[in-house]
């Protein structure tokens, strides 16, 4: 008998499509199966209909994953591939993230201008991101920002009609998309990334060990540490979509270190800090975010409930 194709639910967006073809080349080559064994199902999600307010107002993350997690866990799908950054914290019992692939460049880019210091006094930037806008003030309060959605097309096509002078997006998202030319990369030290920025992460049902198991063949270990401590931040501080928190853990052997900063909504105080520790320990990210809202400022720490 002739095994049926498994089903690999995502997005429909250049980027989402883009991934899941990574993840089907990725699993084809594993287990050294022909492509047709990986059948790949679009799910058109809330996120990607409503693209003129920002997440925050009609739903936050769960607007990118609800539609994907209910074809999962309906069987319509068995299993799922997401941008982590865009999961929200706390998932479904019985829906596991199972595996991720390498992570790619962690970095934002600025499109528009050489740097964020070399935009023009009073320059609008357009992002939908509360991490991005506080960042940006913090650097210049004299920026104006503006709420920009859409893919990565739309977004620059907003800009190259003149609505806004610049914009930011993932690095990770333009080199996957082959637009590898546009903009120019921030350094992390001068814009620390969100949580889990530049991963791709599958998920299955926590009940279907068959299908986690032949994901795991692709699971790159590193990352998957790395963004659960950067995830597990998230969780301590209460972190939503509202909250402007950037953060990044990295490797060296068995040691990580993990790097991060919560900010007020407009920029005009924040608060970084870094703790290094063993990779397996779960106390890393509860300590630094302690840590982090014991240093912060009233109009830093009202916005987090850790």
């Amino acid at each position: 008998m002739t095994q049926p194709p498994l089903k690999l639910g995502t997005r429909g967006s250049p980027l989402a499509l883009v991934q899941a073809n990574m993840v089907r080349e990725a699993l084809c080559a594993a287990h050294a199966w022909d492509r047709a064994m990986v059948e790949i199902v679009v799910i058109r999600t809330t996120g990607d209909r409503r693209q003129d307010v920002a997440l925050a107002e009609i739903g936050g993350k769960a607007l990118w994953t609800k539609e994907l997690d209910r074809a999962l866990r309906g069987g319509d799908i068995d299993f799922a591939v997401h941008s982590m950054k865009d999961v929200e914290t706390g998932r479904p019992a019985e829906i596991t993230i199972a595996a991720m692939l390498p992570r790619a460049d962690v970095r934002d880019r600025i499109i528009g201008a050489e740097s964020v210091a070399a935009l023009r006094d009073g320059a609008v930037v357009g992002t939908s991101s509360p991490r991005r806008v506080a960042q940006l003030k913090r650097l210049r309060p004299d920026l104006v920002t503006m709420l920009l959605r859409g893919n990565v097309d739309t977004r620059l096509a907003k800009l190259a009609a003149g609505e806004v002078d610049a914009t930011l997006l993932a690095s990770a998202g333009l080199e996957r998309l082959g637009r590898v030319e546009v903009g120019t990369c921030i350094p992390i030290e001068v814009m620390l990334p969100a949580a889990a920025q530049g991963a791709v992460g599958i998920e299955a049902r926590t009940e279907d060990a068959a299908v986690r198991a032949l994901l795991s063949a692709i699971d790159d270990q590193p990352t998957h540490a790395c963004v659960l401590i950067e995830r597990g931040l998230l969780a301590v501080l209460q972190a939503d979509c509202h909250s402007p928190v950037a953060a990044l853990a990295t490797l060296d052997g068995t040691t990580v270190t993990l790097r991060a900063e919560v900010f007020a909504e407009d920029g005009s105080a924040h608060v970084a800090g870094t703790l290094s520790g063993a990779v397996g320990d779960p106390l890393l990210p509860a300590l630094l975010a302690r840590d982090l809202l014991d240093r912060a400022p009233p109009s830093v720490r009202g916005l987090f409930a850790g």
